[in-house]
């Protein structure tokens, strides 16, 4: 059967390689990469369109070439990228709701995969040592590219109501590190000198980047839907991952971390916001058991090994602002 696949967000990292991955699987007839911006380099097997999922324009592209699948990779995890935090709001959760109300309306589509994040968890001292898909947060995210992805997800399981027909799978991947992409993550393991909270040691869980983009595809796939968290085998903590990094670090009190981090970082994309620096002071686990058993996915790295790989060659500065 021919089928069409649309995927958003595709003039960033995770999803112009999902995109491209997709566009070189022979199963699918015709990928579609739709954002405001075209890629910096055209992407072989990928028809860009250029079209902005805040308008209700998207709906007229979903109708008109038949599209049976959607990717939503056009989050945005960073108001750097966006230019403020008011527009990147705006493109995460209006661009979320445009995007769905244009699904609503094609009859034609028949499976949406949604890329989250497990930051939707939060983090605080009473959360369990690993968060599986059923559990609520503790300590709810307040601010940020957190509470916009709780809101995106809500506004996800509403269109799933009213489009039962429509297999719906949404991914909680864990914060991605790799050698190609920058994250507000691989930023602060980049910084010569890394701020840390004093009196906290968290345990943390990475997916690599390549594991990333397989997850999503594989979920195009996938007859599993639902809600999984992605992330790899095993976990470290933040003292351990700064020693296999070589990294010096400082330890200051956690009302201090914005600004010391400010100050010490070099890059531009380290990213102190509320919730993350919760996540520097507590950590997250994440219960990966449907991932594996459910969805029939098994990522190729570690946790330890997504960690690794922040020491190869290949960093790319075009990829700020994923997850």
């Amino acid at each position: 059967m021919a089928r069409t696949v649309l995927v958003t967000g595709v003039s960033r990292y995770v999803g112009g390689r999902v995109a491209e991955a997709l566009g070189a699987d022979p199963s699918i007839s015709r990928v579609l990469g739709v954002d405001v911006i075209a890629p910096a380099t055209a992407i072989d097997g990928v028809e860009f369109v250029r079209a902005d999922i805040r308008n209700p324009v998207i709906a007229k592209v979903l109708g008109e070439e038949a599209v049976d699948t959607v990717v939503h990779a056009g989050s945005i995890a960073t108001s750097r990228q966006a230019g403020s935090r008011s527009t990147m709001k705006e493109i995460n959760v209006i661009g979320t709701m445009q995007l769905l109300a244009a699904c609503q309306r094609a009859p034609g589509v028949q499976r949406l995969v949604v890329k989250s994040t497990g930051a939707v968890y939060g983090a605080g001292p009473r959360d369990p040592a690993k968060f599986s898909e059923d559990m609520d947060p503790r300590d709810a995210p307040t601010s940020g590219w957190a509470k916009d992805s709780v809101e995106v997800e809500g506004y996800v399981r509403g269109f799933a109501r009213r489009r039962p027909d429509v297999a719906v799978t949404t991914l909680r991947l864990a914060n991605i590190l790799g050698p190609r992409i920058t994250t507000g993550m691989t930023s602060y393991f980049r910084m010569r000198v890394v701020p840390t909270v004093l009196g906290f040691d968290p345990r943390l869980v990475f997916v690599h980047e390549d594991d990333a983009v397989a997850a999503l595809c594989a979920s195009v796939h996938s007859p599993a839907h639902g809600v999984f968290n992605i992330a790899g085998d095993g976990n470290v903590v933040l003292s351990q991952a700064l020693r296999r990094l070589g990294r010096a670090s400082v330890a200051v009190p956690a009302f201090v971390l914005p600004t010391v981090g400010r100050t010490l970082g070099p890059s531009r994309h380290a990213d102190f916001t509320p919730e993350v620096v919760r996540l520097l002071t507590f950590g997250r686990g994440l219960d990966t058991t449907a991932m594996r058993e459910v969805l029939g996915f098994s990522p190729a790295f570690t946790t330890e090994q997504a960690l690794a790989s922040l020491q190869e060659p290949g960093h790319d500065d075009t990829a700020a602002g994923e997850g």
